[in-house]
Order: structure tokens, then C-alpha cells, then sequence
């Protein structure tokens, strides 16, 4: 698929068939997540791949994720992001922020860096001919996610990607598009001035 093509199409799809995703697709789906930009090439990011048990799992223990639809997913990739693993990259020698102070950081780019490796699972997800959704999660529960699933307490969830075949054509019932249009690209995109 063309990638102007995949930029066009890609959606947030809430509903997925009973259709298993092939372990290609989700092979190279993590393959290019990996390939996403990363201050310093800290490479703070990790990904917890569910399917099969361990999906039925986390439906069970949490019952805010994803709604009904979501659930129906085969795959579900949860993207963490590290602040100390950027932390201690950028007290290395060749960058020299030897205190470690988050101060030097003008916005998070652990979380920076992992939303745009999740738009790159997303992307993939669509140039492999499946639907994906990402939303997010309830902060109270974190902790038991990572003990659930044995993720250490320095990985933070930016959200959580259902990934399946999409069960319907065009725009999921309830989604934003159907209320709300499109801004217009000049409203957006501001050349040489905002104003």
C-alpha cells in the first residue's frame, strides 16, 4: 500500500471480526513500533504484545479498557515509556545532564517518543490490512497492571492498542467524525506566522 493510502485510511476502528491476526502481521506491526524516534537513541519504550490468554486476562481484570467493541480485538499492544531510562541516557558523558533534573526536558519526550512509536503500530497496523484503536487508561489501575503482567515500576502506559480485522466499512458508530468535521487545513497549518 502506497503510504498516502495508509495516511488516508487510517482510523480508529472499535469493532473487530472473530478473524485471527497472522503472526506476520504481527511481527512486523512491533518491528516497525521499534524503528520510531528516540532523544539521545535512549530507546525508552516497551511494549507488552497480548493475545490468546493473556488478552483474556487483562478483559477480565479491566473492565474500563477499550469498551465492549475494543475487547473483541485478537491483539492488544500497551506502549510504556521510561523517564529514567531518558534520565540516565542524558547523564552519559556525550549528553551531560549529570543531575538527572527533569528541568532540562521542556515537554516528557519518553512519552513523545512512545505516542509516535504507537502512531507507527497504528499506520502498520492499517498497511496490513487491519483496523486499530488506541485509548487510553485509568492511572488507579497501573499498579496492578504491572503486576498482572510483571512490567517493573519504571515503565508508565501511555494507553492501549486493540488490533484486529475491522468488522465494518467507513467510520464506527459513536465516533468523533460523525459529529464533529474535520478543521480546515489553513485552520491547522500556519505558514511563516500564525496570524
Amino acid at each position: 500500500m502506497e503510504f498516502q493510502d495508509v495516511v488516508r485510511r487510517r482510523r480508529m476502528v472499535r469493532k473487530f471480526s472473530d478473524e485471527p491476526v497472522s503472526e506476520e502481521s504481527v511481527q512486523r506491526i512491533m518491528r516497525n513500533a521499534v524503528r520510531g524516534p528516540s532523544a539521545g537513541f535512549s530507546q525508552g519504550q516497551g511494549f507488552l504484545v497480548l493475545r490468546g490468554e493473556s488478552l483474556k486476562r487483562l478483559t477480565e481484570m479491566f473492565e474500563w479498557w477499550g469498551g465492549e467493541d475494543a475487547k473483541t480485538a485478537p491483539v492488544a499492544v500497551i506502549p510504556f515509556s521510561a523517564k529514567d531510562v531518558y534520565l540516565d541516557r542524558y547523564a552519559q558523558a556525550d549528553k551531560g545532564w549529570t543531575d538527572r533534573s527533569e528541568d532540562h526536558w521542556p515537554v516528557p519526550y519518553w512519552d513523545i517518543d512512545t505516542g509516535m512509536a504507537a502512531l507507527l503500530i497504528l499506520q502498520t497496523a492499517v498497511d496490513e490490512g487491519l483496523g486499530a484503536v488506541f485509548f487510553g487508561t485509568d492511572k488507579d489501575e497501573w499498579p496492578a497492571l504491572r503486576e498482572a503482567f510483571g512490567v517493573p515500576d519504571i515503565y508508565v502506559p501511555i494507553g492501549i492498542i486493540a488490533i484486529g480485522h475491522p468488522a465494518e466499512e467507513g467510520i464506527s458508530e459513536g465516533a468523533s467524525p460523525r459529529t464533529r468535521k474535520r478543521l480546515a487545513f489553513d485552520e491547522m497549518v500556519h505558514w511563516d506566522q500564525w496570524q
